[in-house]
């Protein structure tokens, strides 16, 4: 039942009204004349505390403020996929031909389209048992993602009626279900979620299958895990942006949701723009057939930056309950942080380090806990996922800020990305030496089993390797590379050779933008070859000069960029070619 009260103070987005009587933590309220968006964050007495999601300049006090009666909830059905939403699930393509190029305050607008019709299939019978998370009945939403109708939560019984096969709105009644109490209940395809509310799982489930990114560094070095957790802390320029947008295109998930969170709106109009260019590297369809964005960038009302992290992650879990493999790219949990510090200084809440509120680790526990692989509700369980990478903006790239630091407490994966790697054109400049990820020792099994039994050790001697180089840099930079002994200058070529010829990877070039793993596989078995050998012929006395001038070596460097129907042969050769200029070198020593 809809509250009345009016306004009594506003400080920017945070609005005081009295005369709420009962009103809800997290309630909806539209405030002023304009009916502006808000949400109860602070209740004492009659008095409501409300957080407005747009420009609040212009209202004034003695406007009234209506609670709704509800949590902030997003709509979910058919009709998600393919669609760009502000912060709050408003579409902002629907708004854009309301409002013309900039959105109106107060605008109000479905986030699903009532009136298109969407073909219904049923999949079960009248007369059968249901519980709440049951598919009872698909629609083709795109060519990419067939849309599982499901019991709604809260709903169980006996299906008294189905729909028949045929064209339907979001809001048409396509089944009933007779509770054990006797009431029958109808269902629709369009539901209700409060987004600050988990969607129930059965079972959470260990992650023992890897998010294949095909990027080198991630795939061989960290690798994610399906239903984990990532943070890609770095500072300007270090690429966390172009980071996501390659696991955005190309992580083998079923669906990806794409959360823009307070980002320069070029970011944000750069990810518009190529995502319906960009076709799905598995099915050549158009990637935003299995694409859902959020854009909240910075010049939006800061406090839709909160909203809009929430709507992200439930809108995964919503097709995460389908048995599908969802990825959430947040860019960036720092904008999302300040937009809280910018609240809770407005609430004059007692501020923790640098400001931040107190509640900072619980609020994003909160949201990456909400990530996992699980057993799904429902009489026939499906096992999906929800895996969050979230950027983190450090100021000045300091890693020891409360966001980075409360981040890193929490996710499983941490990719540093470095300003020196960036500043020498070295991308992805994920630090190797400071990153890591704790699932490697849940995924060995499933490298050995799907790639090669050699996987690891390959990955073992490549970071030994690349630590080794770092221990001989000093040595170098005092004294020069010609002054150390041959078989340390082996390991430096060995180093270099993983760094630019494999480590590095180009985003904007059209081969090189994606790795499989078996192509990352037989490159980095290559590499780790040639060390092998030259080790073995220096160990025999050949000159470290007659390795460095070899041919395959420029061979090796341009395997990155062989296309893939040529992977095979053109490997084959080089495979040959290295043993056959080793076995020559041999052949020049002296018995």
């Amino acid at each position: 039942m809809e509250k009345v009260g009016v306004i009594s103070r506003i400080a920017g987005p945070l609005v005081e009204a009295e005369g709420l009587t009962g009103v809800k933590m997290y309630e909806v309220c539209r405030v002023g004349n304009e009916e502006l968006i808000g949400e109860v964050i602070r209740v004492i007495g009659d008095k409501a505390y409300i957080q407005v999601y747009e420009e609040t300049s212009g209202i004034k006090p003695g406007e009234k403020v209506i609670a709704t009666g509800s949590p902030l909830s997003v709509e979910l059905g058919p009709g998600l996929i393919g669609q760009i939403f502000d912060g709050i699930q408003r579409p902002l393509p629907k708004i854009k031909e309301e409002t013309g190029d900039f959105i109106r305050r107060g605008v109000k607008t479905e986030a699903l389209p009532r009136d298109k019709k969407w073909h219904f299939k049923p999949q079960i019978k009248p007369g059968e048992k249901v519980v709440e998370g049951d598919i009872i009945g698909e629609v083709p939403e795109t060519t990419l993602v067939t849309h599982k109708v499901m019991v709604p939560i809260g709903i169980s019984g006996e299906l008294t009626w189905i729909a028949p096969e045929g064209e339907y709105a979001v809001e048409e009644v396509i089944a009933k279900v007779k509770t054990p109490l006797g009431e029958e209940k109808e269902i629709t395809m369009l539901q209700r979620w409060p987004v600050r509310r988990a969607r129930p799982i059965k079972n959470k489930l260990p992650t023992e299958v890897p998010l294949i990114t095909g990027q080198r560094i991630i795939d061989t070095l960290f690798p994610q895990a399906k239903g984990g957790t990532a943070a890609i802390p770095g500072g300007f320029g270090t690429g966390k942006t172009v980071m996501l947008h390659q696991l955005a295109k190309w992580a083998d998930t079923d669906i990806i949701v794409y959360i823009g969170c307070g980002e320069r709106g070029n970011e944000m109009t750069e990810v518009l723009e190529d995502f319906p260019k960009l076709k799905d590297p598995r099915t050549g369809e158009p990637l935003m057939n299995r694409t859902i964005l959020i854009a909240n960038t910075s010049n939006m009302p800061v406090a839709a930056r909160e909203a809009s992290i929430y709507t992200g992650i439930t809108l995964a879990e919503y097709y995460r309950d389908m048995g599908y493999d969802v990825a959430l790219m947040a860019d960036s949990t720092s904008r999302w942080a300040e937009a809280l510090r910018e609240i809770s200084g407005r609430l004059e809440e007692m501020p923790g380090e640098e400001g931040y509120p107190a509640y900072l680790a619980s609020r994003l526990a909160e949201f990456y806990e909400r990530a996992g692989r699980a057993e799904t509700i429902g009489s026939k369980p499906r096992i999906g996922s929800v895996t969050v990478c979230g950027a983190v903006s450090p100021p000045g790239g300091d890693f020891s800020e409360p966001v980075t630091v409360n981040t890193l407490r929490i996710v499983k994966v941490f990719w540093a990305l470095d300003k020196d790697l960036a500043s020498r054109r070295h991308f992805p400049a994920i630090n190797w030496l400071t990153s890591y990820s704790l699932y490697l020792e849940n995924l060995e099994e499933w490298y050995k089993k799907h790639i090669a039994e050699d996987w690891i050790e390959l990955r073992r001697t490549a970071m030994w390797l690349l630590q080794r180089e770092e221990e001989l840099r000093e040595i170098v930079q005092l004294v020069g590379p010609d002054a150390l002994p041959e078989s340390e200058r082996v390991i430096l070529e060995a180093a270099r050779m993983i760094r630019e010829d494999y480590l590095q990877q180009s985003a904007l070039h059209p081969i090189d933008t994606y790795c499989p793993l078996d192509k990352a596989y037989r490159m980095l078995k290559m590499i780790i070859r040639f060390y092998e050998r030259a080790k073995e012929v220096i160990d025999r006395g050949v000159p470290m000069e007659k390795v460095m001038s070899l041919p395959v070596r420029e061979r090796i460097a341009r395997l990155k960029i062989v296309p893939l129907d040529q992977v095979n042969e053109v490997f084959s050769k080089v495979e040959e070619q290295l043993e056959k200029e080793f076995d020559e070198l041999l052949q020049l020593v002296p018995a």
